[in-house]
């Protein structure tokens, strides 16, 4: 498999438009990955769902994970 790398826009409709066509000759079929930067911060409530919902995380609602307790520690105080 080959690899070409270009540009483009996303328009409104969700149609990718190139800046400039491909040099290929042929009509194929191709694999399209798409990067983009990220302008937002991910939603604090998208986060902790996404972690809610993670199997790798399912090990804290195991009751021996409870090793600490409020009347543990010293206040932080600046």
């Amino acid at each position: 498999m080959k690899a070409l790398e270009t540009t483009g826009r996303i328009e409104k409709s969700g149609v990718l438009k190139l800046d400039k066509p491909l040099a290929i000759s042929s009509r194929q079929k191709v694999k399209v990955i798409i990067l983009y930067a990220e302008d937002e911060e991910i939603d604090e409530n998208d986060w902790i769902g996404s972690i809610n919902n993670n199997p790798s995380f399912a090990f804290l609602n195991d009751k021996k994970e409870d090793i600490y307790s409020i009347a543990d520690g010293k206040p932080f105080k600046l």
